[in-house]
């Protein structure tokens, strides 16, 4: 993770860029400060230029009722937790209110075959990375707390902005008024 270059998404060699802007990158630093509380910092990347930037930072020791467990951060933040089992993993996941995004990385088709059945997100990744999604593609949205209605990208993504509108007449009941 030390290796990662942190800059200008223009250049190629560049992995991790900026966040949106300030706030962005200030409800990413409380959430670091909320780990080092929670769980024990395993490493954080250090940032050596100005700008809206946050260094990619790992906790391990983290809890699944832990706030780093619970919420969503919209950052370079790993919260590294322990399970037993694959199953567990997958409830842990799922113990939140958010469900947008999941990923796994296995060679087993039964663990394979337990994500798709049981991992509750909106977007699941299966052996490859989980941000990249294409519009049209790709839809992207997750329920709960990660959102409602359409995904982005789908096919019904649109018609949520619409007022849909029925409107229905029993014409037999119009009598002999003319039309005109």
């Amino acid at each position: 993770m030390l290796s990662l270059e942190i800059g200008d998404p223009v250049v190629p060699s560049t992995k991790v860029g900026p966040v949106i802007d300030a706030r962005a990158q200030a409800g990413i630093q409380r959430y670091i400060s909320i780990g080092r509380e929670e769980g024990r910092l395993l490493v954080q990347c250090p940032v050596a230029q100005d700008g809206y930037f946050v260094g990619p930072t790992v906790f391990v020791d983290i809890e699944p009722q832990h706030r780093l467990a619970q919420e969503e951060i919209f950052g370079p933040v790993l919260a590294v937790m322990k399970a037993e089992s694959f199953v567990e993993a997958i409830r842990m996941a799922n113990g939140t209110s958010y469900a947008l995004t999941g990923g796994v990385f296995t060679r087993s088709p039964a663990n394979l075959a337990i994500a798709r059945e049981q991992f509750d997100v909106g977007n699941l990744y299966l052996n490859r990375p989980i941000t990249g999604a294409l519009v049209s593609r790709q839809p992207f949205g997750g329920h709960r707390f990660s959102g409602v209605g359409a995904k982005a990208g789908g096919e019904d993504y649109l018609a949520q902005f619409m007022i849909s509108r029925v409107i229905s007449e029993n014409t037999l009941r119009r009598g002999f008024e003319s039309t005109q």
